[in-house]
């Protein structure tokens, strides 16, 4: 087993070991699927030891799309891979309502 997970702004996909945890935008895959997994032209993948003798956890596939979006210049925290703190938002933007993981914003200046 192996969990896929997403960083669009970075055209990255990352296999890894089964998070130990459900996450949005994560996927749990079989053995076969996950050595098997074809992405878009253009994208990358990066796999992690699936090595059950190692022992991964879910953060260490978040610390790797966070090390990845730094290298690629993108700021931290994106909500396409969820990290251990909220996005830094400009001030006029403010939260409006919330259900589950998904967050509704609006600017403060617009209405």
């Amino acid at each position: 087993m192996a969990t896929l997970t997403f960083a669009y702004a970075d055209s990255t996909a990352v296999v890894g070991p089964l998070a130990l945890r459900a996450e949005p935008g994560s996927y749990d895959l079989c053995r076969d699927h996950s050595t098997g997994l074809s992405v878009p032209r253009g994208w990358e993948v990066i796999r992690l030891p699936l090595d059950a003798a190692q022992h991964h956890h879910h953060d260490d596939l978040v610390a790797l799309a966070d090390a990845v979006r730094e290298a690629a210049g993108i700021a931290g925290d994106s909500p396409l891979v969820a990290g251990p703190s909220a996005p830094v938002r400009p001030p006029t933007v403010i939260e409006v309502a919330r259900r589950g993981h998904l967050t509704l914003l609006a600017d403060a200046t617009l209405g």
